[in-house]
């Protein structure tokens, strides 16, 4: 009755409304009859709900002929439409634990029949009935299974996936609000998994890779499924508490495959382009989780096994990478909105316009920076050395140094800041990489937007005017190290930057004396900025890094732009000099040498020889422990000979811990 396809319309609602109330009657009769075990049963529910959701789908046809509300009685009202909803909801309400299954089943499987998940506009009110109907303790499986549903067309059409993935957004949106715990991670693994294998069917162009050809694979829906999958996985997390994120985070990051010696990558170029669109997709899900996400403590919010993979992240060569890394850092360190206001880099004369909202770094976030604040700078400062790097990359560094100079910043970060700015001057003015013109200026116009912003942030009088007379001076002689002519659609640039006079430079002696007038530690501020050099820079493939930073010490910057008066030293010679350039080149020159060979050996050199090399030294050690032992567990005897102790039997006489005769192996 419920299917009827009678001619006429009246007759034939009143045969379906006649069979709709039969239903309910049957499903309200559950609750005091023995029949109540068996309704549940699947032959049953697979008749119940095909049925009512069979009338709630011909909703706009019965709309569209029904008669005005002005003229209809109360009964009149009522469709077959509004009486199935009605009569599910009922349905799913009395629903138990063990039977969610057996309700929710025939739903998927009408869905998948008449091709329901394409438009998905039914689908979603289906299971928005669904999710407000049922109890909310029994939300998550509903979850679970729009999950194995998902799973389970892994290799229907991209739109069918898309369709069900949107569904699954509207669903585990509204059972946030319930108890979806359990099912969190298992939520992000399984979008995950559907998101890799979307990446292998585009790649290969077929869902069965070991038959090319099986199904004709449309890209452009596949990219659209990817896109509905990363907006599904920031929707969903955009309703869990800050501890539950912070975990998904942590999670969708040890998905992504990094150069490392924990994690295995694709080889060939087929695995490189698999490894690159993997990357790329699941740091654009990192970025939609990370967006809006607000933590006081910083600590929480970027712990080391999550920052430390993210900044391996932001090594990469593909400059897409590079970008997503300094979006997700961004939108961490921006707690307070202020990122909008950074957008444009510009040299603004009163950066009070801005209406910045800065407060006072607190504890934890002094902790935070004098744990991670080198890493940080050091990424920044390999960033900013890109080739590959445009205009975006340039306006999210900016950003990046504006937010913690406001965010995270106190006496000692601002001087670290300002010598990493100085140090990334420097990489401009020395051009050791060969970098091309634009990028040049790019360093030099990032820099003075800056210390521009943050000279009014120190509000230094003396400060401000040294960055004001560089500014002017660029102004006039060389407008292409600035901003305004380097950051637009068509950069204003020059040919050469060899001739560059030393008054457009900011002077690190100057801004150390300055400052330090101020109560700034001048000594710090006058020791260039160097980043130290670490095994992520082996595995991050990049072949000028290790050749270009030498460790962190203390030294002279070369080149500098101004000539500082020295302390008086010892008088200096021909011979002296001669004698100290011949010594450390020749010093250098073998202990290059002698690493080289150490690398090269361990790189190239057959399992068996080096395990003989290793298993030889341990042998070594392990005689000499052996003799340390023999001589600690039993000393010489004495000189004196025995002694006869008390009942007279004789016993050796031993020497004393603190008199005994070490090797020298053994004395620290």
């Amino acid at each position: 009755m419920c299917h009827s396809s009678h001619d006429e319309l009246e007759i034939r609602t009143k045969i379906r409304m006649s069979g709709i109330k039969g239903l309910q009657g049957v499903v309200r009769k559950t609750v005091n009859d023995e029949l109540q075990a068996n309704i549940w049963d699947p032959q049953h529910m697979d008749k119940i709900v095909p049925s009512l959701l069979f009338n709630l789908q011909h909703a706009e046809e019965a709309e569209s002929r029904s008669p005005s509300p002005l003229q209809a009685t109360e009964k009149e009202k009522e469709s077959p439409t509004e009486l199935a909803e009605r009569c599910l909801r009922e349905l799913l309400g009395r629903a138990a634990y063990g039977n969610i299954k057996n309700a929710i089943k025939p739903v998927l499987i009408h869905l998948d029949n008449h091709s329901l998940w394409e438009p998905k506009t039914f689908a979603i009110r289906c299971f928005k009935i669904i999710m407000y109907s049922i109890q909310p303790q029994h939300s998550h499986l509903v979850i679970q299974q729009l999950l194995g549903h998902l799973d389970a067309n892994s290799k229907s059409a991209a739109t069918v996936r898309a369709g069900i993935v949107e569904v699954l957004s509207e669903a585990a949106v509204i059972a946030a609000s319930g108890s979806v715990g359990p099912t969190v991670l298992e939520v992000f693994n399984t979008l995950l998994r559907q998101l890799r294998l979307s990446i292998d069917y585009e790649l290969t162009g077929s869902y069965d890779c070991a038959v090319v050809g099986t199904k004709i694979i449309k890209e452009h829906e596949e990219r659209m499924f990817q896109e509905a999958v990363i907006k599904t996985t920031g929707s969903f997390a955009s309703t869990l508490p800050t501890y539950q994120r912070s975990e998904v985070m942590l999670f969708i990051m040890s998905k992504v495959p990094l150069p490392s010696l924990h994690h295995a990558i694709d080889a060939g170029k087929a695995g490189e382009n698999r490894n690159r669109l993997t990357q790329i997709m699941l740091l654009k899900s990192l970025l939609q989780v990370s967006t809006g996400f607000q933590c006081s403590n910083m600590l929480t919010a970027l712990p080391s096994s999550f920052l430390d993979r993210l900044l391996s992240a932001a090594l990469m060569e593909d400059a897409d990478l590079r970008l997503f890394v300094l979006e997700i850092l961004i939108s961490f360190i921006d707690r307070h909105g202020n990122r909008p206001k950074f957008s444009t880099i510009s040299t603004i004369n009163d950066i009070s316009v801005l209406k910045l909202k800065v407060d006072k770094c607190s504890r934890q976030d002094t902790v935070f920076m004098k744990k991670h604040s080198q890493q940080l700078y050091r990424h920044i400062y390999l960033t900013s050395k890109e080739e590959s790097n445009v205009q975006p990359h340039y306006e999210a560094l900016y950003s990046m140094l504006a937010l913690i100079s406001i965010e995270l910043a106190n006496e000692e970060v601002v001087v670290d800041l300002i010598r990493l700015v100085l140090a990334v001057q420097e990489i401009a003015q020395i051009n050791e990489d060969n970098l091309p013109v634009y990028n040049r200026c790019a360093l030099y116009a990032l820099g003075a937007a800056y210390l521009n912003l943050i000279s009014q942030l120190t509000t230094v009088p003396a400060f401000c005017q040294h960055i004001h007379e560089v500014l002017e001076t660029r102004q006039k002689e060389a407008p292409y190290l600035l901003p305004e002519d380097v950051f637009v659609e068509t950069p204003r640039l020059t040919k050469s930057l060899d001739h560059l006079v030393p008054e457009v430079f900011f002077r690190q002696s100057k801004i150390s004396e300055v400052l330090g007038g101020s109560g700034y530690n001048s000594d710090r501020l006058s020791t260039p900025y160097i980043p130290q050099l670490t095994d992520e820079d082996r595995l991050s493939k990049r072949k000028s890094i290790g050749e270009t930073i030498s460790l962190q010490v203390e030294v002279e910057s070369r080149n500098s732009p101004e000539k500082e008066e020295r302390a008086p030293a010892e008088e200096i010679t021909y011979e002296t000099l001669k004698k100290a350039i011949v010594d450390s080149v020749a010093v250098e020159e073998q202990e290059r040498e002698r690493r080289r060979l150490v690398v090269e050996k361990f790189q190239k050199a057959p399992f068996e020889e080096i395990a003989a090399h290793c298993g030889a030294r341990a042998s070594l050690l392990q005689s000499k422990l052996n003799q340390i032992f023999e001589i600690t567990i039993r000393p010489p005897p004495s000189p004196s000979g025995t002694i006869t102790a008390a009942y007279g039997q004789p016993q050796n006489h031993s020497i004393p811990v603190y008199e005994m005769k070490f090797p020298d192996l053994c004395v620290y």
